[in-house]
């Protein structure tokens, strides 16, 4: 998929308030971000928001940082939230690669991954968020108690995932390869613009939990 460029979209991340550009420094520090010791929930990969924002909207005790990539993409997030001004929502902008130089130990509950970058060629595969290696880099900062929730329309991928939260040493809590014919999982279930998209050309959703 070709990124649209957004002219002045990078400079608009650096200025917003909402937005951490260089968040290396942040790390352990997020409570005192947010003023408080709610659980902190985090986005990896979020794109423009939807389900972050709809998610801190619905949550106001839990705290949550979406972390994308792109500032063009970012952008439409970082304007709702300008519109919103919800006290628990911040936005990183960074390579997932580099997170565990962003979150301290036990310092996140929860990590969301949503339709993912397939990374589909195998030597882009330790690339992928539901690799070994990132979980290994969840392992670092989520607290003993969390978990990973990973939805996407790729089966794949989602083969993939299922083998390596195995392989990573972690538990699968449950995974469906139809979620929203899944009466119990998709209790709740928050949908993203891609999902919405998707289901609407009659791609099954998949979704998996895993926990340590």
């Amino acid at each position: 998929m070709r990124l649209r460029n957004v002219p002045g979209a990078r400079e608009i991340m650096v200025e917003n308030k909402y937005v951490y550009t260089e968040p290396e420094g942040m790390k352990g520090t997020w409570k005192e971000v947010f003023g408080n010791s709610n659980p902190i929930h985090i986005e990896v990969g979020m794109g423009k928001g939807k389900f972050i924002t709809t998610l801190a909207g619905l949550n106001p005790n839990i705290n949550y940082i979406g972390i994308e990539k792109y500032s063009s993409v970012l952008l439409r997030a970082v304007e709702k939230q300008d519109e919103l001004q919800l006290e628990n929502l911040r936005f990183i902008r960074m390579d997932a690669e580099n997170i565990t130089e962003v979150f301290d130990k036990d310092e996140v509950d929860r990590i969301y991954l949503n339709f993912s970058d397939p990374w589909p060629k195998d030597r882009h595969a330790k690339r992928r968020l539901t690799s070994r290696q990132f979980f290994a880099r969840y392992n670092q900062f989520l607290r003993k108690e969390g978990r990973v929730e990973f939805k996407t329309d790729n089966v794949g991928l989602f083969d993939f995932s299922l083998e390596e939260v195995k392989e990573a040493g972690w538990n699968l809590i449950c995974s469906t390869y139809d979620l929203h014919n899944d009466e119990t999982l998709n209790k709740g279930n928050v949908m993203t613009e891609y999902e919405e998209k998707f289901s609407e050309m009659g791609n099954p959703i998949c979704k998996l939990m895993a926990d340590r």
